[in-house]
């Protein structure tokens, strides 16, 4: 049977703006070949920051012109964010694979991911989302929708969300179907769609953003994958990270990494979920490893050439 891995792609891997995630998939779509000319199984997350809140921005913008229209909620903005990135990227995945001459199916699945509705992160949200804004247009913006805005590090007010714990992903049957007849499904874009179950199992969307690496475990786990391969901007894992003394790990056990972790050498936001996921799928079952490393990098991470490999 092929080696089954999950890849998380970061922003960098998608790009800012429309040209630029066109090219930038291009790249992607190659080093994604690369791991399954070698014969593994494939499956793709990414992340969806800045394209939710481009798309936030611009159905607000939209709003504040037509005094009818109910500003779009947050699940329906990650939505379109997975179906236009999933496009661009099950399309340069198509022609790489096709130029390659491996005739391996590419899908993207719209995908909801079940979080607590009493999750703490509701009780106190950390993303900021959308434009900046001055303090009396953030008012007038809270007046209207009902929205939590924030002043962001002295540059402006922004609204923030809520960052909960994936618990379940909805469509893991179809993502499983689809992944085990041989396709390279797309899921759990931006960490997924936040959801809760109701009344008469309804899913209700929720102001939220789920972290990407978080939910990209959550499929490693459930899918049984081998390996998760977190791709990201730097080489390795660092600590003393932009010092003199800064040091690249090449390997780093759950012990180790709860150690730095409690010494603070991973960033908020950026390094700390990324390794905290590690760790989580590494613990999961015995004999699954988790690799950090650059997007140009993973063939070789995967070899074990670099990187930072998470094992037991």
């Amino acid at each position: 049977m092929k080696k089954r891995v999950v890849v998380a792609l970061g922003h960098r891997a998608l790009g800012t703006t429309l040209p630029e995630q066109k090219e930038a998939v291009k790249k992607t779509a190659k080093v994604i070949g690369d791991l399954i000319e070698k014969g593994y199984q494939v499956a793709v997350t990414h992340s969806n920051a800045p394209q939710v809140g481009m798309i936030h921005t611009a159905m607000n913008e939209f709003a504040k012109e037509h005094e009818d229209y109910t500003a779009a909620p947050m699940s329906v903005c990650s939505a379109m964010s997975q179906g236009y990135i999933g496009y661009d990227l099950q399309n340069a995945l198509h022609e790489e694979m096709m130029n390659r001459g491996i005739d391996e199916p590419v899908v993207t699945m719209v995908t909801q991911v079940e979080v607590d509705p009493n999750d703490p992160a509701f009780n106190d949200p950390s993303k900021p989302i959308g434009k900046f804004l001055s303090e009396e247009e953030a008012k007038v913006m809270a007046a209207k929708t009902g929205f939590l805005f924030k002043e962001d590090a002295g540059r402006g007010w922004r609204r923030y969300v809520a960052s909960p714990k994936p618990q379940q992903i909805v469509e893991l049957g179809a993502i499983r179907a689809l992944s085990d007849s041989g396709n390279i499904v797309i899921c759990c874009g931006g960490g997924g769609i936040p959801v809760y179950r109701t009344e008469r199992n309804h899913l209700k969307g929720a102001a939220a953003v789920i972290d990407k690496d978080f939910a990209s475990e959550l499929l490693a786990e459930q899918l049984d994958a081998d390996m998760l391969i977190i791709l990201t901007a730097v080489e390795k894992v660092a600590i003393n990270f932009n010092k003199p003394n800064q040091q690249g790990l090449d390997e780093l056990t759950p012990a180790q990494a709860r150690e730095y972790i409690a010494q603070g050498q991973f960033a908020k936001g950026s390094m700390l979920p990324k390794v905290e996921a590690a760790v989580k799928f590494a613990e999961s079952k015995p004999g699954r490893t988790a690799l950090i490393t650059l997007l140009e990098k993973a063939k070789d991470g995967i070899e074990g050439k670099t990187g930072t490999r998470v094992h037991q």
